[in-house]
């Protein structure tokens, strides 16, 4: 008999439903989120299973791992394309859920989504920790640029390195401020410190990485880019044609076609997040910053004389993404042309 699984997950538990080829449910259970837990109880309620559906989530690549280990046919799958399906459902609990992916496993309407290996998960986890990081900062100031304007004091523009400086000149003309701004600048500034540090540990682990060392020849690309992006694709023989990373990435537009209507919208943004914010830094810093002409660089030019900047730097790092794809799957360098 066939058998498809649907796993809903939550931080402690998980619900398991199992469905066979006419869509029938023949069990359901309740267990705790815990591999060998899982293993057991899906061995006993569904030991002939096609395959085990679970969403994209935070425990989604440990939990992938840990059960294809153990002989179980995990597969993880879009949260948005489940989501899609999950919709149609009347009532939203954890054993709809469940169910609605174990449909999804037997109709086979899903989108698989590659487990990242766990030394990419830990270099992401030191970019998503830096990322926090500088948010924290940024609201920290933010605060304090807005306690300093409810007295008609503006920090105005002014690098991260002397923002201490310029707000303790402000408060010259209110110390009875540094009561409450003090502390938040004490907090700033630890803040700044740990990112510093995490920043400086992200240079080391790319300067020790060949990949890392040959995507950074791309100018414009620097060390924080290309742990981003290599954490992203993790493996770039996931992708036939280096054209694909762009859309992957949420780089490309979205497009509507019905009857005689077609029309083409903003990027998707579906892609990862940081992967799409590191691309277009390093599109702006190609287009704004580096004086030495490449070929991505004169093309974006171009470009932005027909369509305006802020749609050239997008386009631009599409491109990018394009570029240090093919460089990783050929282990080659970018060289500048002379022309």
């Amino acid at each position: 008999m066939e058998q498809y699984v649907g796993l809903d997950v939550s931080l402690k538990e998980t619900e398991i439903c199992v469905v066979d080829g006419s869509g029938a449910v023949l069990a359901r259970s309740r267990v705790p989120t815990e591999p060998e837990r899982l293993a057991v109880v899906l061995g006993e309620l569904a030991p002939a299973a096609s395959v085990v559906v679970l969403e994209t989530g935070g425990q989604s690549s440990w939990l992938h791992q840990e059960l294809t280990l153990r002989a179980v046919p995990a597969v993880i799958v879009d949260a948005r394309r489940a989501k899609a399906a999950l919709s149609c459902l009347m009532n939203k609990t954890d054993a709809n859920d469940a169910e609605g992916l174990a449909q999804l496993a037997r109709t086979g309407w899903y989108r698989e989504v590659a487990a990242k290996r766990p030394e990419t998960r830990i270099i992401r986890s030191l970019l998503l920790a830096r990322q926090q990081l500088a948010k924290g900062r940024r609201d920290i100031e933010n605060q304090i640029r807005a306690l300093l304007r409810g007295f008609g004091l503006a920090v105005g523009a002014v690098a991260k390195q002397r923002f201490e400086t310029r707000v303790r000149g402000l408060l010259e003309e209110i110390p009875l401020l540094q009561d409450a701004i003090e502390p938040l600048l004490a907090v700033r500034r630890t803040l700044l410190e740990q990112s510093d540090g995490l920043e400086e540990r992200i240079r080391d682990v790319a300067a020790t990485s060949p990949v890392c060392t040959r995507l950074m020849s791309v100018p414009g690309v620097g060390p924080i880019t290309a742990l981003a992006f290599v954490t992203a694709i993790d493996d770039p023989a996931r992708f036939k044609r280096s054209g694909s990373v762009g859309a992957y990435l949420g780089l490309t537009p979205r497009t509507h076609q019905s009857g005689e209507t077609a029309w083409s919208g903003r990027i998707s943004k579906h892609g990862d997040a940081l992967a799409q914010h590191m691309l277009y830094e390093a599109a702006n810093s190609l287009l704004c910053r580096i004086r030495k002409w490449s070929a991505p660089k004169a093309w974006a030019a171009r470009l932005v004389k027909r369509v305006g900047p802020k749609k050239a730097r997008v386009a631009l790092a599409r491109k990018l993404a394009t570029i240090l794809h093919r460089l990783w799957a050929d282990g080659t360098t970018f060289r500048c042309s002379a022309a």
